[in-house]
């Protein structure tokens, strides 16, 4: 083969092996497009309307129906054999449904009537807008405490129980509202900066301060605080040690027992859910029985008394609008409502996936506030879906949410006939039955797992935990909330940024910490930005950048090198605001100054768009200084570096030859 030939096929191989791939910006959208595109990813990721698609008008209006009312996608299809396990599981969970109803309604310091008032109307309306199918309806615990806590705040349950109980309403109405407003405008995704260790934390805190409120109840206090904090209640019943009832404290320890064993029987064999179901309903009515026979109200054991007995009063009339306590309605209503709901979601998402259905958040949303403001114009309190409930619900064989009407009807049959039998009924089983249901909220396992995973994770667990216990119910989540929202802003303003390395024998480039074998190339300074760029975080960006460079010269000067190219690697920036393109002005007028050249690796559509408008006006970026990979990049410039060399050198031999 001739010289010449092999020269330029040899030049050819290189130009082949050589091929850069030009970073191009995204096809064209006019403002309104890129608009809509946003909205749509931002409150519609789920995309709801996909499924009107190609249909003509008549199923589009019957699948419209079917999506506001989830019961016309099911009810049509539903036969006997599905009803025959939901009223076993309905019944199953009314035996559970009727006594925590009471006892909850107490916990909120609300007449206990309103308790099974909140477990006939809510699932009703739940059956009808809900979508899942496990969701067992009514009072729970940690809402029932926390409306009870912030009302007492401000007004008396003993002194003023009528404006007490006109609060309570009002309240549920707000968290209705808000409930529903997040569902219709698709805000769903604010509940989620309650994240996994918060709720943890804020549970398991929530059923200790629960528990240690029930004392009054199994040890006979009379005087009671009416503080939440765990130092006031530990106070409280030291301070009245002579009230303490044996009678009382021994009935408490035998119920409390029994109720803690069936619930030990059950965790250890799921097919034996009924024990734990109709453990409290049973424990009730041996109580009551007890108390009636030997008379144990004569004897220091209090019981509930007469309650009123039908179905539920209206109570539009009882709501309040005006005077010193819209705010505290409206701030309970919004703590109350936030907490329901990101508890009925959690458990409906749980079973859903469970049984591989899908469960809507933002149909949840909608279900459950409508629910709340039906409930507030029957005399109910805020409701949402109970997990303990739930689990039975589930474990019981529900197929559908006619489950809940089960439950519902079976409420109505007892609040219409049966309440004059729970008159004897003892607070002290009340009391044991609400410290077995929160005990199931102390999630140790969970902690432990959060603790090895992540330790500020684990800090923001034991703020809303601690918090909760010293300060007060919505002081030690408002404390965790925060501290989260620190993390986050953490980690905006101080996004990662990591130098990179290329693999030997590979063209793959990586973090230097990370990958041991990974390699620096002479003259470049390769760095991975991990996060977006904004206004934020740029101020930063700027120093650590500048620090790298400083670093790495120092470097340089002792291997006797010199730094040509800061590489930034931006697969990750997935976004940059016009502070963002500032940055890049400042970084490159300031790498100018030391003879260092900006290249730019693999920006995203969006950073692309607004660089090139950028450079449109300032030609700052130029093209040959974007790349497509770190890899390309480098063998690029390496080489433009070599031929810029063998120029110089020739042109040097020239001069000398010359001369």
């Amino acid at each position: 083969m001739e010289p010449n030939n092999a020269c330029t096929m040899h030049s050819h191989c290189i130009e082949m092996s050589m091929e850069v791939h030009q970073v191009v910006p995204p096809p064209h959208k006019s403002t309104l497009q890129k608009l809509q595109g946003r909205l749509k990813e931002t409150f519609f990721p789920d995309d709801p309307l996909r499924q009107f698609k190609g249909q003509p008008l008549k199923r589009k209006l019957i699948l419209g129906a079917q999506y506001v009312f989830p019961i016309l996608q099911w009810g049509p299809k539903y036969n006997l054999k599905l009803f025959k396990s939901d009223l076993v599981s309905g019944l199953t969970i009314a035996s559970l449904a009727i006594p925590q109803g009471i006892s909850y309604a107490k916990l909120a310091s609300l007449p206990p009537i309103v308790g099974l008032y909140s477990s006939f109307v809510p699932p009703l309306v739940y059956a009808v807008l809900g979508s899942s199918k496990d969701l067992a309806v009514g009072p729970v615990s940690i809402a029932s405490l926390v409306m009870g806590s912030m009302l007492r705040q401000e007004v008396s349950p003993t002194a003023d129980p009528i404006l007490f109980l006109q609060l309570a309403f009002t309240s549920t109405l707000f968290a209705g509202l808000f409930q529903a407003s997040l569902g219709i405008l698709r805000l769903g995704f604010i509940i989620d900066f309650l994240s996994k260790a918060i709720l943890i934390g804020f549970m398991a805190g929530a059923a200790i301060i629960v528990s240690l409120q029930q004392l009054k109840s199994l040890l006979g206090i009379t005087h009671f605080t009416n503080q939440m904090g765990l130092i006031p209640v530990m106070t409280s019943v030291f301070h009245n040690i002579h009230e303490w009832s044996w009678q009382t404290i021994l009935m408490g320890i035998c119920f409390l027992v029994l109720l803690l064993l069936a619930r030990h029987v059950s965790i250890k064999k799921p097919k034996l859910f009924w024990v734990s179901a109709g453990a409290p309903l049973m424990s009730v009515i041996i109580s009551t029985l007890l108390v009636f026979a030997i008379k144990a109200q004569n004897h220091g054991i209090s019981a509930i008394g007469k309650l009123q007995q039908g179905i539920n009063p209206p109570s539009w009339n009882m709501l309040l609008f005006h005077g010193s306590h819209l705010g505290l309605v409206m701030k309970t209503g919004l703590i109350t409502g936030i907490l329901s709901l990101t508890e009925g979601i959690a458990v409906g998402r749980t079973f859903a996936a469970l049984k591989n259905y899908k469960v809507d958040g933002n149909k949840e949303m909608m279900a459950i506030g409508f629910m709340n403001v039906v409930g507030s114009f029957t005399s109910c309190y805020v409701t949402t879906g109970a997990f303990s409930r739930s689990a039975v619900n589930n474990n019981a064989g529900a197929k559908t949410a006619v489950s809940n009407v089960v439950m519902s009807v079976t409420v109505m049959v007892t609040l219409l006939f049966l309440m004059p039998l729970f008159q004897y009924t003892p607070n002290v089983v009340l009391g044991a039955i609400i410290v077995t249901a929160v005990i199931g909220l102390i999630d140790l396992p969970a902690a432990c797992n959060i603790w090895k995973i992540d330790k500020f994770d684990f800090v923001v667990m034991l703020t809303a935990f601690l918090g909760v216990l010293f300060i007060s119910v919505q002081g030690g989540l408002a404390l965790a909330v925060g501290l989260s929202t620190f993390k986050i802003l953490l980690q905006i303003t101080r996004p990662k940024t990591v130098m990179l390395g290329k693999i030997p024998g590979t063209d793959i480039y990586r973090n230097l910490d990370q990958y041991k074998e990974a390699v620096r190339i002479p003259g470049f300074l390769i760095l991975s930005i991990e996060a977006p760029i904004n206004f934020a975080n740029i101020t930063y960006l700027n120093e650590r950048t500048l620090r790298w460079i400083e670093e790495e010269e120092e470097d340089n000067i002792k291997e006797q090198l010199s730094l040509r190219f800061l590489v930034l690697e931006m697969s990750a920036v997935s976004a940059v605001d016009t502070s963002g393109i500032s940055l890049f002005k400042e970084l490159k007028a300031t790498l100018e100054k030391k003879g260092v050249e900006l290249v730019l690796v693999n920006p995203l559509a969006e950073v692309i768009e607004k660089l090139k408008k950028a450079d449109e006006a300032n030609d700052f970026i130029r093209a040959d200084n974007l790349f497509l990979t770190v890899g390309e990049a480098v063998a690029s410039l390496s080489s433009a570096m070599k031929g810029q060399s063998s120029t110089i050198t020739e042109g040097t031999h020239t001069i000398v030859s010359h001369n």
